[in-house]
C-alpha cells in the first residue's frame, strides 16, 4: 500500500517569504554508494517518499510501476522513483547517476543515487565528485564487501570527509543488534586510513522506513540519530569561499575592439573591482576594471559565481588559463603526481599517452610510471605494472604543456582531471593531483618582457615546424636538408633537428621500445617550441610513428606554425634503398621494433603537405614546400592588413 500523504502548508505568510525563506537554508550534497542491490534506489526512494516529495500522480504512476517492474511484491519499490531507465527498470539495478532535489524545513539537500556495479564505477566517482557526504550502504546480511571498500576508498580520493555507514536490510536479520555492531566496527577499522572526519552508523530498512525519518520501535537498542537527522545536522565547510581566488578561464569574449573579457566560473575564493590578479602560467599581473554579470555590474563576486572579469592592461590569457591570488598562487607544472581511478577495460601501462581534461584546458598526457596499486582490503600500497579495470593507484604524468592547478586536497576544482582515450575518446580514468614533481611551490613562471611577436620581428619572418614523418628511407633528411639550404640562401633563419643527430646527444638515453619512442618525441617537440619562441624555422626529421604523439607535437605549438609533412614512399621501395642497411636486418630479425617491419607507423590522415616522392626528384619537392610557406606568410599578411588581428 501507499504511504498517507500528507498536506504540507508552509508556515510563512506568503509565497515570496516561503522562497525567500528557502534561500537561507544551506545545502548538503550526498551520494549513496555501496554493492550492487544494498538497496541505494530504494533508500532514495523512501526519503522522497517520507519527507513529503512526491506528488499524487507520481505516487499513482510509481504504484503502477511497482506492479510491471517492482521487486518487492506487493509493497511499493521506492527504487523505481529514481531508476529511470528502462534497462534500469528490467534488471533491477541502477546504472546512471540519478540526482534528486529534496528540502526539510532545516536544510536543502542535492542526493546522488550512483550505481552499485563494477561496471559502473566512473559513475559513481562522478557522483562522489561533488559530494559533501556519502551514505555507503551495506547489506546486513553481508557485511562490508569489496565493492564496499571500493566506494569508500573512490570517495575519500574525491575528498568527501563525512559518512554514514547505513546497515540496511537490518530487518532481514531480525534487528539484531550484534549484527551491527560487528559491521559498525569491521568498516570502522577499515576506514581508519582514509581520512573521513566522521564516521556514523545508523541501522535501517529503507523498504519499510526504519530509522530513515522516523525511530523505529523495531530498533529500541540504537539511540543513535535517525538518516535525516543526521543529514540535517551534519556540519560541512564551506572550503569554496574560504579558498584562494581561482579562475579558470573558459572563454576570451571579445565582441569588438573596445571590449575584451574573460568569463569563467569562480572555482574558489572572491574578488572584487580593483584586487590585483596574476596570470598563473606567464605571472603578468593586471587588476580588474570591471566585474561583468547578467544583469550589470558588480562589486565583487564569490566563488561559484559565473562572471566575466574585464582588465586594466591587456595580457595573454586563453581558455585553459587561470587568474590567480598573487599572493597565493597555484602550482605550474608539466610533471605531477596523482590518484588515478581506472575505469576502462585496457589497463594502464606507463608510456601510454592520454588526452587530460581538466575543468578548463585539454592537453596531451602520458603515464610516465605506476608508483603503486592500492589493495584495497588492506589499503597496502603494492607494486604493479599496470592497473586494471576498477582498480585505484598513483602515477607519474608528463603533460605536453605545463598546467596550472592545485593539490587536490586544497581544491578539487582545480586539482581534478580525467583521461580519455585518444582512438575511443572515452573517458578511461579519473585523476586527483597530490602534487608537482621535482617542483617546488616558489616556482613559478617567469614573465618575460620580449616574446616570440619581437624576436620572429627581428628576424622579419614568421617561426614554422615543418614537421617531417616518413618510414626509415623515404627521404626525409634528404628533402629536410636541401628544403634549409633554399630557406638559407633567400635569407631565412632556420635550424634541423635530425632524428639520428639528436639520438647523439639530447636523447641518447632513450632506447626504441614504444615509451622511449613517445618520450624522444616529446623532447625533441619541447626543443621545436623553443626554437619557433626564438622566431626561427624549424625542420624537424623523425619517423614518428605514433599520430598521437604527432598531435602532441602540434598542440605545443601556436594555431599555423605546424606544418605536418608526409614524405609518402612505400614499404618496399623504402627497403630497396635501406641507405643505412637496417631494413635487411630488421627483416632478418636481427632489431627488434623496427618500424614498419615489427613495430607500426601510422600514415597521417590529414597533412598539411602531402610528399610523393616516386616520380618526382626531391628538388621538385623542396619547391612544393618552399611555396606553400610563401602562400602560408601572404595570406597572413593580407589578414593582419585587414585588420584580423
Amino acid at each position: 500500500m501507499l504511504p498517507q500523504r500528507a498536506e504540507i502548508v508552509p508556515a510563512v505568510e506568503s509565497v515570496h517569504d516561503y522562497l525567500e525563506s528557502q534561500k537561507h537554508k544551506s545545502l548538503l550534497r550526498f551520494l549513496t554508494c555501496g554493492s550492487v542491490d544494498d538497496g541505494k534506489s530504494t533508500l532514495i526512494g523512501r526519503l522522497l517518499s517520507d519527507t513529503r516529495q512526491i506528488f499524487e500522480d507520481q505516487l499513482a504512476a510509481l504504484e503502477r510501476d511497482s506492479k510491471k517492474h517492482g521487486t518487492t511484491g506487493d509493497d511499493v519499490d521506492f527504487a523505481l522513483l529514481v531508476d529511470g531507465l528502462e534497462a534500469e527498470r528490467e534488471q533491477g539495478i541502477t546504472i546512471d547517476v540519478a540526482y534528486r532535489f529534496f528540502a526539510t524545513p532545516k536544510r536543502k539537500f542535492i542526493v546522488a543515487d550512483t550505481p552499485g556495479h563494477e561496471q559502473y564505477t566512473r559513475n559513481m566517482a562522478t557522483g562522489a565528485s561533488t559530494a559533501d557526504l556519502a551514505i555507503v550502504l551495506v547489506d546486513a546480511r553481508y557485511g562490508v564487501v569489496s565493492q564496499t571498500r571500493r566506494h569508500s576508498i573512490i570517495a575519500s580520493l574525491l575528498g568527501i570527509k563525512h559518512v554514514i555507514v547505513a546497515v540496511n536490510k537490518i530487518d532481514l536479520v531480525g534487528f539484531d543488534e550484534k549484527v551491527f555492531d560487528k559491521i559498525a566496527h569491521d568498516y570502522q577499522e577499515f576506514a581508519n586510513g582514509l581520512g573521513f572526519r566522521s564516521i556514523v552508523p545508523i541501522p535501517i530498512s529503507g523498504r519499510y522506513g526504519d530509522n530513515v525519518t522516523a525511530r523505529s520501535p523495531n530498533l529500541s537498542w540504537y539511540a543513535g540519530p535517525t538518516l535525516i537527522d543526521h543529514l540535517e545536522a551534519v556540519g560541512v565547510d564551506d572550503t569554496a569561499a574560504e579558498g584562494p581566488f581561482r579562475f579558470p578561464v573558459q572563454y576570451v569574449n571579445r565582441p569588438n575592439l573596445d571590449f575584451r573579457g574573460y568569463a569563467g566560473t569562480i572555482a574558489t575564493g572572491s574578488i572584487a573591482a580593483g584586487d590585483e590578479i596574476v596570470v598563473a602560467k606567464s605571472g603578468r599581473t593586471a587588476r580588474v576594471k570591471r566585474i561583468v554579470a547578467h544583469g550589470g555590474d558588480l562589486e565583487s563576486a564569490v566563488s561559484g559565481q559565473a562572471i566575466t572579469l574585464v582588465l586594466d592592461s591587456e595580457v595573454e590569457v586563453s581558455r585553459g588559463n587561470m587568474l590567480v591570488s598573487p599572493t597565493n598562487r597555484p602550482q605550474v607544472a608539466e610533471e605531477f603526481s596523482a590518484n588515478i581511478v581506472w575505469f576502462d577495460e585496457n589497463a594502464l601501462k606507463p608510456g601510454n599517452s592520454y588526452i587530460l581534461r581538466t575543468e578548463t584546458e585539454q592537453v596531451s598526457a602520458t603515464i610516465k610510471d605506476l608508483s603503486h596499486r592500492l589493495n584495497i582490503t588492506s589499503l597496502a600500497e603494492e607494486p604493479a605494472q599496470l592497473l586494471e579495470m576498477n582498480e585505484i593507484g598513483v602515477c607519474n604524468l608528463s603533460t605536453q604543456i605545463p598546467i596550472a592547478f592545485d593539490p587536490f586536497s586544497e581544491n578539487r576544482v582545480t586539482g581534478a582531471f580525467i583521461l580519455i582515450d585518444r582512438r575511443t575518446n572515452a573517458t578511461v580514468g579519473a585523476g586527483m593531483i597530490v602534487g608537482a614533481l621535482r617542483r617546488s611551490d616558489n616556482i613559478h613562471w617567469q614573465s618575460l618582457d620580449i616574446g616570440r611577436r619581437e624576436r620572429s620581428r627581428s628576424l622579419s619572418q614568421r617561426p614554422a615546424v615543418f614537421w617531417f614523418t616518413g618510414l626509415s628511407g623515404s627521404g626525409k633528411s634528404t628533402i629536410a636538408n636541401l628544403l634549409e639550404k633554399k630557406l638559407h640562401a633567400s635569407g631565412r633563419h632556420t635550424y634541423i633537428l635530425d632524428g639520428d643527430n639528436v639520438r647523439h646527444g639530447l636523447n641518447k638515453d632513450l632506447g626504441f621500445s614504444d615509451a622511449d619512442r613517445v618520450e624522444n618525441i616529446r623532447r625533441v617537440a619541447e626543443v621545436a617550441k623553443l626554437m619557433t619562441d626564438a622566431g626561427l624555422i624549424v625542420i624537424v626529421s623523425f619517423i614518428s610513428p605514433f599520430r598521437a604523439e604527432r598531435q602532441m607535437a602540434r598542440e605545443l605549438m601556436e594555431k599555423g606554425e605546424f606544418i605536418e609533412v608526409f614524405v609518402d614512399t612505400p614499404f618496399d621501395e623504402c627497403a630497396r634503398r635501406d641507405p643505412k642497411g637496417l631494413y635487411s636486418r630488421a627483416l632478418s630479425g636481427e632489431i627488434k621494433n623496427f618500424t614498419g617491419v615489427d613495430s607500426p607507423y601510422e600514415a597521417p590522415e590529414n597533412p598539411e603537405i602531402h610528399l610523393k616522392t616516386l616520380g618526382n626528384t626531391p628538388e621538385e619537392l623542396v619547391d612544393v614546400l618552399d611555396n606553400w610557406l610563401r602562400e602560408r606568410d601572404s595570406a597572413q599578411d593580407e589578414y593582419e592588413q585587414g585588420g584580423g588581428i
